[in-house]
C-alpha cells in the first residue's frame, strides 16, 4: 500500500478589498452549517450522538442547502463532516469519563477541497457565496529553504484539502495549504517488530511526559527544593560563625543526593512504562539544543535533563531497551494528529491545532512527535536489537504504525481513544 506524505504550509492570501466581504459571508454560512449539524447530531445524554457523516448528510444536507442559498454544495458537506468528526471526538471523551459538551463554531475557518477551490502554485481560486474569488499568494522574495519553496512550489507535491483562516488583528486571510506526495514505492518493506516510547522533558510542570500519556515527576518541586537549599547555604556562609560553618559542612551536598534519588525514581518509572508497552526504544530530544532553550543561567535544568537521560539509559540497558535522541525542531508546534506545524498551535500547556482542531496537553503532543521522529529514523534503515527495522510508536491506548516519511498519516494498530488534556497519571514526587 502507498501512503501519502503531507506537509501544511501557511501562506498569506492577497484578497481583493472588494471581495473580503464575500469570504466573511461564506464563513458565516459555513459555520452556520457546522453549528446546525452539531445541534442535530448532538443527542447526549438521552440518545447516541450521530458521528457518521453519511448519516448526517442524509438527515440534514437538503435543509442546509435550502437555508444557505449560494453556499457551494461541497462546503456544506465539509461543514457537516467537521461537526460529525468533532462530535466523534466528544463521544470518545465521554467514553473515557471526561466531561465535554456539544461543539460550537464561531471562528473563521473554511475547509476547501479541489471541488470548491482551484489551487495553483502562485494563487488559489475559492468558491464563495458570490462566485469565485482569485487570491494570489504572498510569497517570500527568495523561497528557497522555506516551507513555501520546499512544498508549496515543489511540483512533486500536490494540493489536498486545505483551510482558509482570518487574522482579525491584522485583517489578513491565510491559506493553510496541505501539500501531499507519495513516497518512493520502490522502498522495501521493513519488519514490524520494534516500538518507541517518546519522552518530552520540561523545565517546569512535570519533569517528563510520555507518548503513552504518563506524567512523571514534578519539576517545580525539584526547582523549589534546589532554591531553598541554595538560600540556606548562602545564609550560612553570610553568618560566618563557627556553628554556621559546621552546619554548612554537615549538610554538604544534601540536595545533590536528594535530587539524584528523585531522578532515580523518575527514570525507574520511565523504563517501567516502556516495558509495560513492549517498547524496544525510548526517545528523548537531543540535549545539545537545550542550552539554547534555557540560556538564562539555569544550568541546573541542563544537569537534571542529562542526569535523567543517563539514568534512564543505564536502567533501560538492563532490560534490553535502547535510548536514542532526536532533533527537537518543531516537536512542540507540530500537530501529532494531522502534521500542521504552526507556532500559534501552542498556548502554554495547551495544544490546539488551528488546522484540524485537535486539542490536547502540549507536552503529551510533543512526546508523540518525539516518538514518531525516532520511529521514522529507524524505519528508514536503522536496525533494532531484534534485527528488524522500527515501525511503531506507543500511545496512550495502543500503537501507531509509521507509514509516511514526514508527518502523521499513520495506521492505528489499536485505535487511540485519548483526551490527555491534563495530568491524570501518577506523578513521582508530586
Amino acid at each position: 500500500m502507498v501512503w501519502e506524505v503531507t506537509r501544511t504550509v501557511r501562506v498569506r492570501l492577497d484578497v481583493p478589498d472588494d471581495r473580503k466581504s464575500d469570504l466573511h459571508a461564506t464563513n458565516s454560512k459555513f459555520q452556520y452549517c457546522a453549528n446546525r449539524t452539531a445541534d442535530w447530531a448532538w443527542r447526549h445524554p438521552d440518545e447516541d450522538c450521530v458521528t457518521n457523516k453519511s448519516e448526517a448528510e442524509a438527515g440534514i444536507y437538503d435543509d442546509l442547502r435550502d437555508e444557505t442559498d449560494g453556499l457551494h454544495a461541497n462546503l456544506v458537506q465539509k461543514a457537516i463532516k467537521r461537526a460529525t468528526d468533532d462530535i466523534g471526538n466528544c463521544v470518545d471523551r465521554l467514553a473515557e469519563g471526561e466531561t465535554t459538551s456539544k461543539p460550537e463554531y464561531d471562528t473563521f475557518s473554511i475547509v476547501y477541497d479541489k471541488r470548491a477551490a482551484t489551487y495553483y502554485r502562485d494563487k488559489v481560486s475559492l468558491a464563495t457565496v458570490n462566485g469565485r474569488v482569485e487570491c494570489e499568494y504572498d510569497l517570500p522574495d527568495d523561497p528557497e529553504g522555506t516551507p513555501h519553496g520546499e512544498y508549496l512550489l515543489n511540483e512533486t507535491y500536490s494540493f489536498s484539502t486545505s483551510t482558509v483562516h482570518y487574522d482579525s488583528d491584522a485583517d489578513e486571510f491565510y491559506l493553510h495549504a496541505a501539500m501531499e506526495r507519495e513516497p518512493d514505492a520502490s522502498s522495501p518493506e521493513k519488519a514490524e517488530d520494534s516500538r518507541v516510547l517518546g519522552v518530552d522533558c520540561n523545565v517546569d510542570g512535570h519533569i517528563a511526559v510520555t507518548s503513552t500519556g504518563t506524567f512523571i515527576g514534578n519539576a517545580d518541586s525539584l526547582n523549589h527544593e534546589r532554591r531553598e537549599f541554595e538560600k540556606r547555604r548562602a545564609s550560612l556562609q553570610q553568618t560566618g560563625t563557627r556553628s554556621a560553618h559546621l552546619t554548612y559542612q554537615r549538610i554538604g551536598d544534601r540536595f545533590g543526593r536528594w535530587s539524584r534519588d528523585y531522578l532515580h525514581r523518575c527514570s525507574k518509572e520511565l523504563v517501567a512504562e516502556a516495558e509495560h508497552h513492549g517498547c524496544t526504544h525510548i526517545a528523548f530530544e537531543d540535549l545539545a539544543q537545550i542550552r539554547e532553550c534555557i540560556s538564562d543561567g539555569k544550568k541546573f535544568q541542563q544537569w537534571a535533563f542529562r542526569a535523567l537521560q543517563e539514568q534512564v539509559a543505564y536502567k533501560a540497558d538492563e532490560h534490553g531497551i535502547v535510548v536514542e535522541t532526536v532533533e527537537p525542531s518543531y516537536t512542540s508546534q507540530q500537530c501529532s494528529k494531522c502534521g500542521c506545524t504552526l507556532e500559534e498551535n501552542r498556548h502554554g500547556q495547551r495544544f490546539a491545532c488551528l488546522d484540524c482542531s485537535y486539542s490536547v496537553n502540549a507536552d503529551y503532543n510533543a512526546a508523540k512527535n518525539i516518538a514518531r521522529k525516532l520511529a521514522l529514523q529507524l524505519q528508514r534503515g536503522q536496525k533494532s536489537p531484534a534485527g528488524g527495522a522500527f515501525c511503531q510508536y506507543a500511545l496512550k491506548s495502543g500503537v501507531m504504525t509509521v507509514n509516511a516519511t514526514d508527518v502523521a498519516s499513520d495506521t492505528p494498530v489499536s485505535a487511540e481513544r485519548e483526551s490527555t488534556d491534563k495530568p491524570t497519571a501518577s506523578a513521582v514526587g508530586s
